[in-house]
């Protein structure tokens, strides 16, 4: 039987949060380093005390930055249909 590996991570920055659950758990976007490595940003839920987490997304600075754009043009595009 394959043993579980224990993920260590670091949590740099909460740079926000994105909705928050019935039972505490909040959606966010946060600045991690994930077993050491360089920090990434990361889209998931984490329970209060961050001891627990939900599956999520980790993004470069560059795919954070091309999610930028594809969110600032749908955006644009959303406003522009309420015109």
């Amino acid at each position: 039987m394959a043993r579980e590996r224990e993920v260590r991570f670091e949590i740099l920055n909460v740079l926000g949060t994105i909705s928050e659950g019935t039972k505490g758990w909040n959606k966010q976007l946060t600045r991690v380093s994930w077993d050491g490595n360089d920090p990434k940003y990361d889209i998931r839920t984490w329970s209060p005390d961050y001891e627990k987490m939900g599956k999520g997304i980790t993004l470069s600075e560059e795919e954070l930055r091309v999610l930028k754009a594809l969110i600032d043009a749908e955006i644009e595009f959303l406003d522009g249909e309420k015109e």
